[in-house]
């Protein structure tokens, strides 16, 4: 049963859109299992306007990127899917029952877009499919349940064909951090794009120093960057250099396996490509997993 998603566009929007966030609305209903006809409104606007709605109903006075105002009583507990009998009594002229109201920040949504490396039509299909599952009675307040939030996300969005970053992606992310390299002591440029389990991606470029000693990592640099924003849970990183090949060196390989001791590692060189598993380029290694007897070989 497919959602009857209405669309109202405060600000110019790109061609497609308005298909990608209707794909985006079905997939959320099919992944809650909902069979009955429903509706919800959608208002793409800018963050003055968004600022005014939520200090006016939630007496919250900044813009944010999306509100949703769920017009049923569903909770985490007992999600739309399962208290679907209730959609029947809910019906209004249309035949459909109204979930709710949803309000897009666009240039919210194109400086999200910009810093988790990912294009545009992703993140207005994610902000859609997040307030959607609040309209359902999704929340993220206790841990549990932002993580059984996140999973329907993650499901919907596969179901509309709109995965996270793909390697091609990533390296090509990797090869435009690669040229803000400073490197005017090796002249070797290399960049990195480190892709989060939350689907935000991190770049970095490699730092050199007339010391030497001080030079950073493009890995590195990526790594540090995502820690110091909170986030430690890591999926692949793809590291890009020009003409030769660039596998992390010793140092990067202890500070990724801190954080994602089964990274997967995409080097990416002209127009060749390897992978490998970060095991694979640091066996026997040790880290917060390991005990101090294990570290130190006692029993």
């Amino acid at each position: 049963m497919s959602v009857l998603l209405e669309i109202a566009w405060d600000v110019p929007m790109p061609t497609g859109a308005e298909a990608l966030l209707q794909k985006t609305a079905d997939a959320c209903v099919e992944a809650e299992g909902i069979s009955l006809p429903v509706y919800a409104q959608l208002r793409v606007t800018g963050d003055e306007e968004i600022r005014q709605i939520n200090r006016e109903y939630r007496n919250i006075d900044r813009a944010t990127d999306v509100l949703s105002f769920p017009s049923t009583d569903c909770k985490p507990q007992k999600t739309l899917g399962h208290c679907e009998k209730k959609l029947l009594r809910e019906r209004d002229e249309t035949g459909r029952c109204f979930l709710g109201d949803i309000i897009i920040s666009l240039p919210r949504a194109a400086e999200q877009a910009r810093e988790y490396g990912h294009p545009l039509e992703r993140e207005f299909a994610y902000l859609t499919a997040h307030a959607l599952f609040h309209l359902m009675g999704y929340d993220h307040m206790r841990d549990e349940d932002k993580e059984r939030m996140r999973a329907m996300e993650e499901k919907a969005l596969n179901k509309a064909g709109i995965g996270r970053v793909t390697d091609e992606e990533l390296i090509a992310l990797a090869k435009e951090a690669m040229q803000f390299s400073y490197s005017p002591y090796s002249h070797y440029r290399v960049g990195a794009a480190l892709l989060a389990k939350n689907g935000r991606v991190f770049t970095g470029c490699n730092i050199e120093n007339a010391s030497y000693g001080a030079t950073n990592c493009a890995e590195r640099t990526a790594l540090f960057k995502a820690v110091s924003e909170g986030v430690r849970e890591f999926t692949a990183i793809a590291i890009a250099a020009e003409k030769s090949i660039a596998w992390p060196c010793g140092i990067c390989r202890q500070a990724l396996n801190e954080f994602a001791p089964n990274l997967r590692v995409i080097v990416a060189w002209g127009d060749n490509r390897d992978e490998a598993a970060l095991p694979e380029l640091l066996p026997h290694s040790f880290g917060p997993n390991s005990g101090m007897l294990d570290i130190l070989g006692k029993e």
